[in-house]
């Protein structure tokens, strides 16, 4: 059975939920006016994954639903499931908008990630994962230190998972070639690669510049794919300050075409160089 987290649970009961109200035909505003101590807003937060629900909610909405005795129950059973708190849910220096991403990663079957210009952390080292983090040039002299040990703690929960994650990780070469910390810790960093790259369920490429204009030009981006139907797959946009979480199937398919694209003109970190 896949890792779950509350996030995971939170978006596949909000799902459900949202099916039984289409179901009764009921709008959101309706369900508010049925007097259930459940505003308009908050059925949507809901419905979204994005709040815990309790289980007196839970049966109130599928009572208003005329949901039957079994689907109740078993909503009410995830209903405790979406206030779970995992290790990053405690820690303030990782902002909500990722912990998210990494409640997602906690459970995804499958990452396929594609980077221009630096490695992704999952796969980072200490001393460039320290590196990067400098040259943000945090204001506190410890953060970057933290920062690093949290990166660290996300691997070991990432990479201690049974079953294992797939992890597909295109890079563009510029990734390899930028000396981030130094020639010695890029030297380090892309043997560190070549090794993850020897897992199973890892697979790294690399794509040249030899290659020229490519598909994913407009950006690094990841799809996180799950098996459970309930758990729609995601694709993730990451800036400075917030992230961007895609869910309609169209938008996915369009992100898989592009990632499938520049696949086939990367080559494996081990027969690059």
């Amino acid at each position: 059975m896949p890792v779950t987290g509350q996030r995971v649970v939170r978006r596949a009961l909000g799902r459900r939920l949202t099916r039984l109200r289409a179901a009764t035909g009921k709008s959101r505003r309706e369900v508010a006016e049925a007097r259930l101590g459940i505003s308009e807003p908050t059925l949507h937060r809901i419905e979204t994954g994005k709040v815990p629900v309790t289980v007196a909610n839970v049966r109130a909405l599928c009572w208003l639903y005329g949901a039957d005795a079994s689907i109740t129950d078993a909503l009410a059973e995830l209903a405790l499931g979406t206030s779970q708190e995992e290790w990053w849910d405690a820690t303030p220096m990782i902002p909500d908008w990722f912990k998210l991403y990494v409640g997602l990663e906690a459970s995804a079957l499958r990452i396929s990630s594609y980077d221009g210009e630096i490695v992704p952390g999952e796969l980072q080292t200490e001393q460039y994962a320290r590196a990067v983090f400098a040259a943000e040039q945090p204001p506190d002299a410890e953060a970057a230190d933290r920062h690093v040990k949290l990166r660290m703690q996300r691997q070991q929960t990432l990479f201690g998972r049974q079953p294992a994650p797939r992890l597909v990780t295109v890079l563009g070469q510029g990734a390899l070639t930028r000396p981030v910390g130094g020639a010695a810790v890029l030297r380090d960093q892309i043997e560190h690669l070549r090794r993850a790259a020897r897992r199973e369920n890892i697979q790294v490429r690399v794509l040249p510049w030899s290659v020229g204009a490519h598909a994913a030009m407009a950006g690094a981006f990841r799809i996180l794919d799950f098996d459970d139907p309930e758990d729609p797959d995601v694709v993730y946009l990451e800036s400075h300050v917030g992230a961007l979480y895609l869910e309609e199937p169209v938008e996915v398919e369009e992100y898989r075409r592009i990632f499938d694209l520049i696949c086939k003109e990367a080559v494996p970190i081990e027969d690059f160089g």
